[in-house]
């Protein structure tokens, strides 16, 4: 089941992605006014005994991100352990995990274009998989996790690479560029562990193999990512955890490979879908 969000006809609507077209279901559910709202409500498995049976409502729409209004996108940085060694600083794995803030809008929907602003050229490319939150907690267990989690989609977590070097400590300035990563194309639920234990995780660009790892060699596996971002802050209905991105990102080349206009990235994960957006300037 493909759930996603989209703009069609005028109308900001939800609904099922089959192979013909796009059903919307919104207009049957007034009381979950966004995608969040139904996952709030456990409304999911609803959606879908709803679709059964329907006829396609759309052949056009513009996707959306999946979750257009969470409370909160948080992302895992430095995860994998290749990603890691990048960074030569002698340390074989960091005893907790790097996290960051990214605001809904510095996203966009599938296959919608990424905004390269002019204040900077070294726009770069992050394939990673993301989980959305179903059910809110605090100081969840690891062996718990997994029954917070909704659905499943992926994310191109793109970065303005030299506003992450603006300052000491943080990144946030280089990640939150207005459209400059993207989310989606839609939800999968999430019912089983094989879903995410050991799913393969590639970015390509322009046809270009880029990224290939498993979530397998996670440092920071996403039951523990759980773990530890609940420990400090309520994780509700809606939240978005970007789960890290493997070795392979543009400015790791010699010399860096940025994204320029025309450019198109890919991000795939087994089970969850293709994730693809071009590149545009502002």
């Amino acid at each position: 089941m493909k759930f996603a969000s989209v703009t069609a006809g005028g109308e900001r609507l939800y609904g099922v992605v089959s192979d013909d077209g796009f059903v919307a279901l919104s207009p049957d559910f007034p009381e979950w006014r966004t995608m969040r709202d139904v996952i709030a409500a456990g409304g999911l498995p609803e959606l879908a005994l709803s679709w059964a049976g329907r006829t396609v409502t759309h052949d056009s729409w513009v996707y959306d991100i999946p979750v257009p209004n969470p409370e909160k996108i948080i992302c895992v940085g430095v995860n994998f352990p290749d990603r890691n060694a990048e960074y030569k600083d002698g340390q074989e794995a960091p005893p907790n995990m790097s996290l960051f803030p990214r605001f809904a809008r510095s996203f966009v929907g599938h296959n919608v274009a990424l905004t390269r602003p002019p204040e900077s050229e070294k726009l770069d490319y992050e394939g990673e998989i993301a989980v959305v939150i179903g059910k809110a907690g605090r100081r969840i267990s690891q062996a718990d996790a997994y029954d917070h989690i909704a659905a499943l989609t992926l994310c191109n977590e793109g970065t303005i690479r030299d506003w992450v070097r603006h300052a000491k400590f943080n990144v946030t300035q280089g990640k939150n560029w207005d459209g400059s990563g993207a989310i989606g194309p839609w939800l999968v639920p999430f019912e089983d562990p094989a879903q995410l234990d050991d799913i393969r995780l590639t970015t390509h660009v322009n046809g270009e193999l880029r990224q290939d790892d498993r979530t397998s060699r996670m440092l920071f596996p996403i039951r523990r990512q759980i773990e530890y971002i609940s420990t400090f802050t309520t994780l509700q209905p809606g939240d978005i955890i970007v789960t890290g991105t493997p070795t392979g990102a543009g400015a790791r080349f010699d010399p860096p490979i940025f994204l320029k206009p025309g450019d198109v990235v890919e991000v795939e994960a087994e089970g969850i879908g293709l994730l693809q957006n071009g590149v545009v300037d502002e």
